[in-house]
């Protein structure tokens, strides 16, 4: 009966329900595979509310942050309303999973899920989220997760914005100690919403639809006028959407770039800003 259970249907049945892998295994196997009889053993033996609440819609949430010293986390947990975000239960998960999250140090949200929660290792994380459901009576997923290392060289910058609605991180290679400014550059990616890091990070053809726009507008110039127009309108375009050419919303006069490169010579190091992260609730 055991070659019967694929992993696929154990993950379907786990979409289904929002129940911890290995209940959804066992249900399997004692339904002969039938996936309908699953979901009525998982009823029948009280994990009926994380079944119910398993397949409602999840808009509302937190964007969790955690750091030590060779590590930072980000964790968007969603659950279905405002209310429950803020109650005191869904916190103490919210910093269980995000300690969880430094100490294992898990290469995705899949897992993560799948670990064994360390604070009672008859459950796997995902066990545990479901026991939250079922005590709530909310659905609750844990979404997505990202790590970024710690190093010598590296300043890690984290701002939440909205009570972890917005979550932003910058990542400042050349010294550590730069968070403050890690930080301050976070906050710039949370009010400006950049879409790149650089104009080489933007795809050709998203380039090449930009500057088809930008020649549609131009009618009735000399090609090298024309040119240079286009030239212009892609310049700005770039310093609408990549990070490193935006004016920098704390002082207007000068670029992202120009703030890290002044930085950078403050500290007496040669600071290049690598890498950002912008996550919004639902986004």
């Amino acid at each position: 009966m055991s070659q019967q259970i694929s992993a696929s249907m154990v993950m379907d049945l786990r979409k289904r329900t929002g129940v911890g892998m290995s209940k959804c295994k066992d249900a399997l196997l004692e339904a002969g595979g039938d996936m309908e009889e699953a979901i009525h053993i998982l009823r029948k033996k009280g994990m009926a509310s994380a079944v119910k609440k398993g397949a409602r819609e999840t808009n509302e949430g937190v964007i969790g942050t955690a750091e030590n010293s060779t590590s930072a986390f980000i964790i968007e947990v969603n659950a279905e309303t405002d209310f429950v975000v803020q109650n005191d239960r869904f916190k103490e998960f919210l910093s269980n999973i995000m300690e969880e999250a430094l100490s294992t140090t898990p290469a995705s949200a899949d897992a993560f899920l799948q670990q064994k929660y360390s604070k009672n290792s008859a459950l796997t994380i995902d066990e545990y989220r479901a026991e939250v459901v079922h005590s709530l009576g909310e659905n609750i997923q844990i979404k997505r997760l990202l790590e970024f290392k710690k190093s010598d060289d590296y300043s890690v910058g984290i701002y939440s914005h909205m009570g972890g609605k917005i979550v932003s991180v910058v990542v400042l290679k050349g010294a550590s100690g730069m968070e403050e400014v890690a930080k301050s550059l976070a906050m710039h990616v949370a009010a400006e919403a950049p879409d790149y890091l650089s104009p080489e990070e933007i795809p050709a053809d998203v380039k090449a639809k930009e500057e088809e726009i930008a020649r549609s507008q131009i009618q009735n110039k000399p090609p090298e006028i024309v040119d240079k127009i286009v030239g212009g309108k892609l310049k700005a375009f770039y310093e609408q959407t990549c990070l490193i050419n935006q004016k920098f919303v704390k002082d207007p006069s000068m670029t992202v770039t120009q703030v890290v490169e002044e930085e950078g010579k403050k500290a007496g190091k040669k600071l290049e800003l690598t890498q950002f992260v912008r996550w919004q609730i639902g986004g």
